[in-house]
């Protein structure tokens, strides 16, 4: 059974750091590319970064560019992400997932917001 589970979100003060952790299990994670999902109060999903299996590749939506950055350690099958100069927009329900054939997975996800 796939099982994606986030953990490290919580309430920040903008301008502050997070780093969020995705475990994964039931599949072979070194294999596969991985992506984290936003989704806002009232909003939809939102592509937030994707890195490649193997790590070398990476990619961000604008309004992370420069402030996020994903990662991933295939040993222990766990995937980040590292916030920095967080803002009030990015306040919202963090989710790792990734596609295996036709079935796209999500966990439960982590809640993150920013205020002061």
């Amino acid at each position: 059974e796939v099982q994606l589970v986030e953990s490290g979100g919580g309430l920040m003060q903008p301008g502050g750091s997070l780093r969020l952790s995705c475990a994964a299990s039931g599949f072979t994670f070194r294999l596969y590319d991985m992506r984290w999902v936003r989704q806002a109060p009232g909003q939809g999903l939102e592509w937030v970064s994707m890195i490649t299996n193997g790590g070398g590749n990476t990619d961000y939506a604008e309004s992370v560019k420069g402030r996020f950055t994903i990662s991933r350690d295939n040993a222990k099958n766990t995937l980040y992400l590292q916030m920095n100069m967080l803002k009030t927009e990015d306040s919202a329900v963090y989710y790792c997932a990734t596609t295996l054939g036709r079935t796209t997975y999500r966990g439960q996800g982590t809640q993150v917001t920013v205020s002061s």
